[in-house]
């Protein structure tokens, strides 16, 4: 970077070609587009929050359960899960 009698000699560079008439307006206008771009970015951080806080909300919820093994006594009603299965013809049919 630039050690401190580097950016002394630009100090006087920028004030000799400016002249100390403009330099408070210069200063002035620098300070309101620091001020507008920390809008910005703070702007920019809230709306991330925001999506990022929708996108949460919208994500899919598990659900919690249990893993039943075959075996375990706990049966179901055949007829209501029973898949209907197409009669093959027999030999004289």
């Amino acid at each position: 970077m630039f050690g401190l009698s580097e950016l002394a000699i630009l100090l006087i560079v920028v004030i000799v070609i400016l002249g100390a008439k403009r330099l408070p307006d210069l200063a002035r206008s620098a300070g309101k587009s620091a001020r507008i771009l920390k809008a910005e970015a703070k702007a920019m951080k809230e709306e991330q929050a925001a999506a990022t806080q929708q996108a949460e909300e919208a994500a899919p919820r598990v659900i919690e359960g249990e893993i039943i093994t075959p075996g375990t006594g706990i049966t179901t009603d055949p007829a209501r899960h029973s898949v209907p299965h197409a009669r093959t013809p027999g030999p004289g049919q």
